[in-house]
């Protein structure tokens, strides 16, 4: 990777862009702060790794994916600018966002309140929809993704570049181990993502700000990955009911009990926030820089002057006492002068030497003799002293290992503590106090309260390696019905309410039409999202039956009662008796008029109600319509019980200055006027 930095470092990709500095380092790619000449502005330059981009059929996909990601304008995706290859330099080029990440903000506070945790997924779900809508999945949603620049603004980077990482078939372990504890199961077991992995990948997000870890971690990537499969996402500590409750819709294992895409995990996150009264608050931008830019200081070492500093090597040699010299070796023995020669003895020259009287030769001094011994007993003694010393050396191995394998065994195990009818905290308490992990699953409950331990697996008292996992089963309390999203298929509906120990019921009686749900989807639940129900309660799925029909209203006039009442009833309406003076006298009673007048489209979830008005043989006043409006006369005349017949001008704000039957004149029920418009 250094070769690739120090072969981009300073120069011009394309002629254009000019690269600058390391802003963050992967397994899979290196970001710069560069600078486009050509339109004078900061960029950021995503340089992919060489191992990668020496595969021609990943350069294909790269820029494909590339040009995907550049269609998406949103203002919570970083916009991509520019994409190319210059020489075996592959690049992408990005708006530049100065600030930090979200694993920044994370590592500098830990955990998150949950107004700021909303405010800051609102903008990620705001632009994973924008993308879902385009039909491309992020496929690698994760808190290094995710930019928070100046003032708190909340960008999504690397759209569709995972994608083409992973049809490559190359990646580093760093990125696995980073990427895996946002892996949804099913990409997991097949490697197929869709908009339910990136809602799934966003709500580990969301767990993380709110909870201060991942709900997965282990020492290698399958132990993550395997947990995602085989686990349900515990519940977060000390938040609200409504929203660990989203938090766990959205990590649900079986992608179709999660929220169909980012927009409908952002409508139930923005329901959810309105319930609780949480409003959005400013996103707090990192004041540290990455961890994976961090400058790693070494303690100095003195040096005496003159000396040669320490190599890197030497700084961390481990440091190897000198045996000591015993009193032994310390000990030398001194010879002492050379011997004086006596006095008047001359010494120093050759003359001297000559003239001294030669020593006389000394005898050897009688040697003793060696007393002889039997070979028998001198080979007895041999095999009694190997074998001294080879049993010493057996039971020194013998103590070794023993104390070897106390020391391997002790303090490694520990004692399963009890902690059934304990709270959920104060049960977490215990098992740090005994050196183990707890994996808190939550389950409904009709006795035990909400957040109390109901048992442990295993139980109270196994013999358990230190930091060992343990599974605790917690009460939520009693089940309550879940939120069910609109329009859902009714198999899904029942998985959730299953999911949350309740029971589904149909009632064909409570079904209702829909204008835009589908025959037979889901469009409510009965009792309402939210209520308290026992254990294995029925919750009755109103299932929709699709647009209403229209009805409209048939032209009974001159219809006896009981012709007109069947006609109605026939197109699907009740028929009315009008009262008073429209009321009819019998059977045989015509119909002059109804309400709605003929024709009217009525939506029967409205109303199917249609009033009957009948002529009756009593005697009317026909009244004086002379110089009103034709609009009005009609009106006044309909209303009396008369038929009304416009000629000349039929135009409502026509003048009328005619009428057939004089004014005072009393006529039946029913007779027709015919009135002249001018």
């Amino acid at each position: 990777m250094e070769r690739s930095v120090s072969n981009v470092m300073g120069g011009l990709l394309e002629q254009r862009y000019r690269v600058d500095s390391v802003l963050a380092r992967g397994g899979m790619s290196t970001v710069y702060r560069g600078r486009d000449t050509r339109l004078d502005r900061d960029v950021a330059i995503k340089v992919m790794d060489p191992h990668l981009t020496a595969d021609p059929a990943f350069v294909l996909r790269f820029e494909r994916e590339a040009r995907a990601a550049a269609q998406l304008h949103h203002p919570a995706v970083v916009s991509v600018h520019d994409q190319g290859v210059d020489g075996d330099q592959v690049y992408l080029v990005m708006e530049l966002i100065d600030g930090g990440n979200l694993r920044d903000l994370l590592n500098q506070r830990g955990k998150l309140a949950p107004a700021v945790a909303l405010s800051v997924l609102g903008p990620v779900l705001s632009a994973l929809g924008a993308a879902h809508r385009a039909g491309l999945v992020h496929r690698d949603v994760k808190p290094e993704n995710v930019l928070i620049g100046p003032g708190g603004q909340v960008k999504v980077a690397d759209f569709g570049l995972a994608r083409a990482i992973a049809e490559n078939g190359v990646t580093s372990d760093s990125e696995i181990l980073g990427t895996v504890a946002y892996l949804s199961p099913e990409q997991v077991e097949s490697g197929a993502a869709d908009a339910r992995s990136d809602v799934y990948a966003a709500g580990i997000v969301l767990y993380e700000m709110l909870a201060g870890q991942a709900p997965y971690r282990g020492e290698t990537a399958i132990s993550v990955a395997y947990q995602h499969v085989n686990s349900d996402v515990p519940s977060v500590p000390e938040i609200p009911l409504a929203l660990d409750t989203l938090v766990r819709k959205a990590t649900r294992r079986d992608p179709v009990l999660r929220p169909a895409n980012a927009d409908a995990f952002l409508a139930e996150l923005e329901r959810v926030g309105t319930d609780l009264g949480l409003t959005p608050q400013p996103v707090p931008v990192p004041g540290s820089a990455p961890e994976n830019d961090r400058t790693v200081i070494m303690r100095p070492v003195p040096v005496a002057v003159g000396a040669t500093p320490p190599s890197a090597a030497e700084l961390t040699r481990p440091v190897v006492p000198k045996p000591s010299l015993n009193s032994a070796a310390m000990t030398t023995v001194s010879t002492g002068p050379p011997p004086t020669p006596p006095p008047g003895i001359p010494v120093g020259n050759s003359a001297t030497r000559t003239m001294q009287r030669p020593e006389p030769p000394r005898r050897r001094p009688p040697q003793k003799r060696k007393p002889k011994v039997d070979p028998v007993e001198e080979e007895r003694k041999r095999r009694k002293k190997l074998f001294t010393i080879w049993g010493s050396v057996a039971a020194v191995v013998v103590v070794l290992v023993g104390l070897f394998t106390w020391y391997v065994s002790a303090n490694r195990y520990t004692e399963m503590p009890s902690v059934a009818g304990q709270s959920e905290q104060n049960a977490m308490v215990l098992l740090s106090n005994a050196d183990l992990t707890g994996l808190v699953e939550k389950v409904p409950s009709n006795d035990v309260p909400n957040g109390t331990v109901i048992s442990s697996d295993p139980g109270p008292g196994a013999e358990l390696r230190k930091n060992q996992q343990v599974k605790l089963v917690v009460s939520r309390g009693r089940p309550v019905v879940p939120f069910i999203t609109t329009g859902v298929d009714e198999a899904a509906a029942t998985k959730e309410i299953q999911a949350a120990g309740l029971k589904t019921a149909k009632d064909p009686t409570k079904d209702a039409f829909h204008d835009t749900v589908p025959i037979g989807k889901v469009v409510g639940v009965d009792p309402r999202p939210g209520t308290a129900l026992d254990l294995d309660a029925p919750v009755t799925l109103i299932l929709s039956k699709g647009p209403p029909p229209r009805l409209p209203v048939p032209n009974v006039a001159g219809k006896t009662k009981d012709e007109a009442t069947a006609e109605l009833q026939r197109a699907g309406l009740e028929a009315v008796d009008a009262g008073g003076e429209d009321a009819p006298e019998n059977n045989g009673s015509r119909v002059v008029r109804t309400d709605p007048p003929a024709g009217t489209v009525l939506d029967p979830t409205q109303n199917k109600r249609v009033t009957l008005f009948y002529q009756n043989n009593q005697e009317i006043e026909v009244p004086d319509v002379t110089r009103q409006k034709v609009r009005e006369a009609k009106e006044q005349l309909e209303r009396a019980g008369l038929r009304v017949k416009v000629e000349f001008n039929k135009s409502n704000n026509a003048t009328v200055v005619n009428q057939s039957i004089p004014p005072r004149t009393r006529v039946k029920r029913g007779t027709e006027i015919t009135i002249v418009g001018l």
